[in-house]
């Protein structure tokens, strides 16, 4: 922009100086003041973004109850070379962190310490994610905030927390898992997070006054939905959903659920595969699309100019698994898995998204490649499927879960962690780093501010 006030600048001059003669010594008929068009070479290109996430679990404990800690290592991510953080308000546990009448602020969260997993209480009343928007525009930084979507609970060794455990009413909204041993409500099973079921009407108007609520802060950036999904292979089977399932094919399934998947199927495509199966991750998908677009109109009626976004993982191979199509409508899904309708890429939503984050999340000796299971990979990949659908698709790794056979040395992982930001930022629209904690407690700050710099080509 400012090349272009020059240029209208001088030409303004010459034509005062020159009077009736042309400016530059040109005979075109062009006027020297025209606005170069969009590709001109000499503009130059806006930097892709950079983004930290920052678990509330996690990190709770640095910041539950300071300001400062979060001041300092928000200053640590800018120094970096990150540009966007992305600031978990809404744990497992389903309360949250940000001003709202739908849910219950968080009073305590389970997080690893010397010790070893500790209740981390709250004693705070500041407004949480107020202080990271603040801190943010002091440092130039843009702020977003992500939500657990689907999870109400979170039952652990140090106690249970979550509105689940506290309203009855709510427990009802729970997901039934289709087990070995019979169809059971995810609250008597052991598994920790306890997710509600997806299509449930109840569901997604609690999901969406939260999200309205989360709209109004002013300096937010952008909005991300994680675990946007049902919790696995065997969700939802309750009486709810086979309503709604048969209501969608318009027909009663006769053997349920062995006529949609066989009791305890976690994952794969069966080698007999049920005669309602394709059907059934085809309404699977449509449910959570839908949903999008439902909390997409909370977000925007709320903020227009508020990006709304997802973190999925980059496995779309597998991701029907949990009933997401984040792919564009336009992709042939169809064409490419033998486990989708041709109608299933109606369900994709990449284009209901303003931002993507994808989980590269491959191990520190899988930086680069073109499939999935490699961090490049993923992204390329991610970019070919989401077609241009959604204006900016960023991915990249897991810094601290990647190696849990303990299979690469601390160099090694560095080395991965400097890899990693070129790897993802060349072939997306940008580059995504999980977690913050990740970083401070191996002090890699340094390795991927090595790669930032290297992709700024600021060495």
């Amino acid at each position: 922009m400012k090349r272009n006030l020059l240029k209208l600048t001088a030409a303004v001059c010459a034509l005062a100086v020159a009077g009736s003669f042309a400016a530059c010594g040109s005979d075109s008929k062009d006027p020297e003041w025209e606005w170069p068009s969009p590709d001109d070479p000499d503009e130059p290109a806006a930097e892709k973004p950079r983004f930290i996430w920052v678990d509330a679990a996690a990190n709770f404990p640095d910041f539950a109850d300071s300001r400062e800690n979060i001041a300092r290592d928000l200053a640590k991510a800018r120094e970096a070379g990150f540009t966007d953080v992305v600031v978990d308000v809404r744990p497992t546990t389903g309360d949250v962190l940000f001003r709202t009448e739908a849910a219950d602020p968080v009073r305590w969260l389970g997080a690893w310490l010397p010790g070893g997993f500790q209740r981390v209480e709250r004693t705070a009343t500041w407004d949480y994610l107020q202080a990271f928007i603040d801190e943010g525009a002091e440092l130039g930084l843009r702020i977003h905030a992500a939500i657990n979507t689907f999870t109400g609970g979170n039952a652990t060794s140090i106690g249970d927390e979550g509105v689940v455990f506290r309203d009855a009413t709510k427990r009802g909204w729970t997901t039934d898992l289709n087990l070995e041993g019979g169809i059971t409500n995810i609250m008597n099973t052991g598994q920790a997070a306890k997710f509600f079921n997806p299509v449930r009407e109840e569901v997604q108007q609690y999901i969406c006054a939260m999200l309205a609520d989360l709209a109004r802060y002013e300096g937010l950036e952008g909005i991300f939905l994680d675990r946007g999904r049902f919790d696995g292979m065997t969700s939802d089977f309750s009486d709810y959903t086979r309503r709604r399932f048969e209501e969608y094919i318009g027909q009663k399934v006769q053997r349920f659920p062995a006529d949609i998947l066989p009791a305890g199927h976690t994952a794969g495509i069966p080698a007999e595969q049920p005669v309602h199966m394709k059907k059934w991750l085809e309404f699977r998908a449509k449910t959570i699309h839908d949903f999008m677009g439902r909390a997409r109109e909370a977000v925007k009626g709320v903020n227009p100019d508020l990006k709304f976004g997802v973190y999925v993982g980059g496995w779309y191979s597998t991701y029907y698994d949990v009933g997401v199509n984040w792919a564009s409508p336009k992709y042939p899904v169809a064409s490419k898995f033998a486990w989708a309708t041709p109608q299933y890429q109606n369900y994709g939503y990449a284009d209901l998204m303003d931002q993507m984050l994808i989980g590269a999340y491959a191990s520190p000796g899988a930086v680069y490649g073109t499939t999935e299971w490699t961090m490049q990979g993923f992204c390329s990949l991610a970019m070919e499927r989401t077609m241009g659908a959604c204006p900016m698709v960023a991915g990249g790794p897991d810094v601290g879960n990647w190696d849990t056979a303990g299979k690469y040395t601390p160099e090694q992982e560095n080395r991965a962690v400097t890899q990693s930001v070129g790897a993802c930022y060349r072939v997306a629209d940008g580059y995504f780093l999980f977690d913050m904690i990740h970083l401070k407690k191996a002090d890699q700050w340094s390795y991927v501010k090595a790669g930032i710099d290297e992709v700024l080509d600021k060495k």
